[in-house]
């Protein structure tokens, strides 16, 4: 009887240990993650590396013209404004007609010149009478050089006059031809048919800029003046492209502040060969620059930030991701910078993680 008792408990012990060891292989299978592959498809993988830590400032500023390309134009003469070939906005060619002037000065500059002609044909008739007679030994060489000396000065008139309507461009008639010094856009335009003309006036008619290069001068404040230097990396983004980035750098720093704004002003020269960027538009900078120290970094969209602390997942192969706790240090751009929880070259997942992270933790 003893003995059938011990073997009846030795067979349910077994039972027992065979159904516990069955339900810690279910337990165990139930517990393992591993990642689909439609899901390794669609994540991405980056490894931690030790980089340079960088910071970002933010600046407000404006879309300019590059003033070493912008002329502005001025009447030389007075009168009334005839007609007008160009607008605001337009491309003209260097030499091109802006608008053409009814001037009293040019009609003036004309009668000189048709009477400096007059008087040039009279002395060189009389030269050559003078040296004819000097030929019949009917006058003396002090005659020929008399007359010589009127054609010199009559000839001299008539180039004096030239001259000025090479710089005044005569038009039809009594009229001053208004052209664009050099090849670009009008940016101002202060001028109206049948306006008058003053040639002591100081406001000029037309601007004209170039507007292949442009600048942005952005404001920085005084408690940044001390990040700033020239060399950094700057992004410009406009309202009128939300997504385009224009590049540059910063090429030059005023250093003086605006008595008004209390700001100083810095200077980003910018490519602007498709013409998007136009002067006034309003422009968000963005400098980027190392703080002079290095950390940890990984993508900055590779956080997850759960219960108030941040996580990242540890990838070592699809039936191996770790959930792990990191701390930042800051954030800058598309880089998170970390004091502690990583490795240099573990690899953590950054993009869709946050779904196999629900999953681990369900």
């Amino acid at each position: 009887m003893s003995r059938f008792l011990s073997l009846a408990l030795l067979l349910a012990s077994a039972a027992w240990w065979t159904s516990c060891k069955h339900t810690q292989a279910e337990d165990a299978e139930k517990e393992t993650f591993v990642l689909s592959d439609t899901m390794l498809q669609s994540i991405r993988i980056d490894t931690a590396a030790v980089k340079p830590v960088q910071s970002d400032l933010r600046l407000s500023g404006k879309v300019s013209p590059d003033v070493g390309k912008v002329l502005k134009v001025y009447p030389l003469v007075s009168g009334y404004v005839k007609d007008i070939k160009v607008q605001l906005g337009d491309y003209v060619q260097k030499g091109q007609i802006l608008a053409v002037i009814q001037s009293g000065e040019i009609a003036d500059y004309e009668k000189q010149m048709s009477q400096a002609q007059t008087d040039l044909a009279v002395a060189e008739k009389g030269l050559k009478v003078a040296q004819d007679l000097y030929s019949s030994q009917l006058s003396t060489e002090k005659d020929v050089v008399n007359a010589q000396g009127e054609v010199d000065k009559a000839r001299a008139d008539v180039n004096r006059l030239n001259d000025l309507f090479k710089i005044y461009r005569r038009g039809n008639g009594s009229t001053y031809l208004v052209t664009a010094p050099i090849s670009g856009y009008i940016i101002e335009k202060n001028i109206n048919n049948n306006m008058e003309i003053r040639s002591d006036n100081s406001q000029n008619i037309f601007t004209v800029s170039e507007l292949n290069d442009v600048w942005v001068l952005a404001n920085v404040f005084e408690t940044d003046i001390a990040r700033v230097k020239e060399g950094y990396d700057a992004d410009i983004v406009t309202i009128s492209y939300p997504d385009t980035v224009f590049h540059g750098k910063v090429d030059k720093i005023y250093n003086f502040l605006d008595p008004a704004t209390k700001t100083m002003q810095i200077r980003i020269k910018l490519d602007n060969k498709g013409l998007q960027l136009k002067p006034e538009m309003f422009a968000t900078v963005t400098l980027h620059y190392n703080e002079g120290e290095q950390r940890i970094a990984v993508p900055s969209s590779a956080l997850i930030f759960d219960r108030s602390k941040n996580y990242v997942l540890v990838f070592k192969d699809k039936y191996n991701i770790q959930v792990r706790e990191v701390e930042p240090y800051k954030t800058s751009g598309s880089l998170a910078y970390l004091n502690k929880g990583l490795n240099p070259g573990e690899k953590v997942i950054s993009r869709n993680q946050l779904l196999i992270y629900n999953a681990l933790n369900d």
